[in-house]
C-alpha cells in the first residue's frame, strides 16, 4: 500500500492523502523553528542543534548540554534526535493529542504539522515549536474538537488538590507568552504559593506521579519503587504539553484548600 493509500488509523490520526510522497515532499520542503521570538528555517539537506551552543543558542545554561537535539530530514522524513547524554524531552504533536518522551540516544519521526518540544535543565523549562510544511499525517476533527475543548487527552481524574498541585508547579509556563523560558518553581515555594505544609505537598505529588506512572507516563519513576529525582520537570513537561492543565486552571491558585485527600 503506497503512502497516499493509507487508511485513518484508530487512535483518530488520519493521513492527509493530498500529501506528496516522501522523495517530493524533501525537495519541497523546509521545516520552520521558533524559539522565544526567533525563527529559523531549516532546508531538508541541514542538519539543525540545538542547546547551550549550536544552531539554536537556547541559554547560556550550565545545566544544558552544548548539544542537545538535531533536527534532520532522512529519507524524506524529518527526525529530530537526542543527542544528549543526561536530559530528556518531551515532544507533543497533534494539538496534545500525541505525546512522545524522547530519551538520549532515541529519535523519532516529525510527522505532524506542529510539534511542539519541551526541556528542562536544572532549575529552566524551555520550550520549542517547530512546524513542518507538508507534514506525512493530518490530525481527524474528532481529535482536534477533543483536545481544543475540556476533553482531557489521558483519561485519568485527579482530586482538585492534586489538580492545584500541578498547577501551581506549572504556573511559569502556563504564564508565558509563545515559545520561550520559565522558571521551574522549586518545591518550597509551590508549597507556599498554596499555603501547604511540605509533607502535603510532598504527599500530594507522590499521588499525582503515581497516577500518572500508572498510566504509562514515562520519566515519573527512577529506579524500580524510587520516584525519579527530576520528577517536578517531567510533571510540568507533561502537564502543559497534553494540556491536562491550562491557563484557564490558574484561579485554582487562588482557591483556597479544595480538599483533604
Amino acid at each position: 500500500m503506497s503512502e497516499r493509500e493509507l487508511p485513518q488509523v484508530d487512535d483518530g490520526v488520519e493521513v492527509d492523502t493530498a500529501i506528496p510522497g516522501r522523495e517530493q515532499r524533501a525537495a519541497l520542503s523546509a521545516v520552520r523553528v521558533e524559539f522565544s521570538g526567533e525563527t529559523y528555517s531549516v532546508d531538508p539537506g541541514e542538519t539543525f542543534t540545538i542547546g547551550r551552543e549550536g544552531d539554536l543558542e537556547v541559554d547560556d545554561n550550565p545545566y544544558l548540554h552544548r548539544a542537545f537535539l538535531e533536527l534532520s530530514c532522512v529519507d524524506g522524513m524529518w527526525w529530530l534526535a537526542n543527542i544528549g547524554s543526561r536530559l530528556s524531552a518531551t515532544v507533543s504533536s497533534a494539538g496534545g493529542a500525541v505525546q512522545s518522551w524522547l530519551s538520549p540516544g532515541a529519535r523519532l519521526p516529525l510527522v505532524f504539522e506542529n510539534s511542539v518540544i519541551v526541556f528542562t535543565a536544572g532549575p529552566t523549562t524551555y520550550e520549542v515549536s517547530v512546524h513542518v510544511h507538508l507534514p506525512t499525517y493530518a490530525v481527524s476533527n474528532q481529535v482536534q474538537t477533543s483536545v481544543s475543548g475540556e476533553t482531557t487527552v489521558m483519561p485519568v481524574r485527579f482530586t482538585p488538590s492534586q489538580k492545584q498541585l500541578i498547577v501551581a508547579l506549572a504556573e511559569p509556563m502556563l504564564r508565558r507568552e509563545g515559545v520561550s523560558v520559565s522558571d521551574l518553581p522549586s518545591s518550597a515555594s509551590a508549597a507556599e504559593r498554596l499555603g501547604w505544609s511540605m509533607s502535603k505537598f510532598n504527599r500530594k505529588l507522590d499521588h499525582v506521579c503515581e497516577k500518572l506512572d500508572r498510566m504509562g507516563v514515562q520519566g515519573l519513576r527512577g529506579a524500580p519503587g524510587k520516584l525519579a529525582m527530576n520528577r517536578r520537570a517531567r510533571l510540568v513537561e507533561y502537564a502543559v504539553s497534553s494540556q491536562l492543565v491550562s491557563r484557564a486552571d490558574l484561579p485554582l491558585l487562588d482557591a483556597g484548600d479544595l480538599d483533604e485527600d
